[in-house]
């Protein structure tokens, strides 16, 4: 079961980083046009943070239930 869990989860999380990527790429794209240089800085940085959090329920998926003490 973990094999099949952790070859799900990698094709997810690449699945995820395309499209988040994409997505983030575009919409910077379309709204941030004319914006000054700092809101670029702080856009790309909060959003090259902000796919961390659904990739750690990913990877918190692929390691299975926690063992009972």
């Amino acid at each position: 079961m973990p094999r099949w869990r952790n070859f799900v989860g990698t094709i997810l999380i690449i699945i995820l980083v395309i499209t988040y990527a994409l997505a983030a790429t575009t919409i910077a794209t379309l709204t941030l046009a004319t914006s000054p240089w700092w809101v670029h800085f702080l856009y790309f940085l909060l959003s090259g943070l902000l796919w961390i959090l659904p990739a750690m329920l990913i990877i918190k998926w692929m390691a299975g239930p926690r063992p009972k003490r």
